[in-house]
This record gives C-alpha cells, sequence and structure tokens, in this order.
C-alpha cells in the first residue's frame, strides 16, 4: 500500500512536472529530439488509455440480435406451413405455439421444458370441437 501511495503522491507528479509540455501548439515544432522521446511514454499511455475506454463504450452500444423462434423446423423452405382437414381434428387437438414439439404442428409438451429454462409462459393452441356440432 505504501507504494502505491508514493507512486500516485510522489513517482507520478514528479514525472508529470518534468514532461516537457509547451503552451501553444507552436512550442511542439521547437522541442528536441530528446524531448520528444521523453514525450512518447506519456503519449503511449494516454492513447492506449483513449483507445481502451472508447472501445468499451463502442462495445456496449451494439445490440444484441433476437433470438429465433424457429430453431429447427423446415429450414429449408421460405416459410413453414401446414395445411389439416377440419375432419380430421376429432374433439380435441392441441398444436405447438413453441416451435419445440418433435411432432411438429401438433402439441407434446415440449413447451414444459422451454418455459423452464427460458422463464417464459408460452402453452399449445386447443382445438375443441363443440358438443353442439356433432
Amino acid at each position: 500500500m505504501e507504494s502505491l501511495h508514493a507512486f500516485f503522491k510522489i513517482i507520478l507528479p514528479k514525472y508529470l512536472r518534468s514532461l516537457p509540455m509547451p503552451k501553444t501548439l507552436a512550442g511542439y515544432a521547437k522541442l528536441s529530439g530528446e524531448d520528444w522521446m521523453n514525450l512518447i511514454p506519456f503519449v503511449l499511455i494516454v492513447m492506449f488509455m483513449v483507445y481502451s475506454v472508447g472501445k468499451t463504450i463502442l462495445s456496449r452500444r451494439k445490440t444484441v440480435p433476437k433470438p429465433k423462434v424457429n430453431q429447427s423446423i423446415q429450414k429449408e423452405d421460405s416459410k413453414v406451413v401446414t395445411q389439416m382437414d377440419i375432419e380430421d381434428i376429432g374433439d380435441k387437438m392441441a398444436f405447438c405455439r413453441c416451435w419445440r414439439s418433435k411432432k411438429f404442428p401438433l402439441c407434446d409438451g415440449s413447451h414444459n421444458q422451454h418455459n423452464s429454462a427460458a422463464r417464459d409462459n408460452v402453452g399449445p393452441l386447443l382445438l375443441l370441437r363443440n358438443a353442439d356440432d356433432k
């Protein structure tokens, strides 16, 4: 701890005071080669710090792509379309809405695992035939 104190309170201020920093831009043209050599470590450190801060700020601005809903079903097709005859439905049928079902478009309960993993609440689309329609 003492060495950090000495560095920041004694060594660093002494080093910064010893740098040949002109008061005007024209003063830089009058610096000798030795003065420029003394400035190189300081300039490199400042450039590294500016680069690091800039990169950190810019990397936080990147947008995260939205996850795909359909991760594996008929990916070779431009659009997934499933047709069913309404007569094939029977009294009750559950259709998948989470896109994780192995029996897609029918629901096999895969949404339960998806909901646990993703903290989601998706469930199936249930089609029920009204008892009066029979």
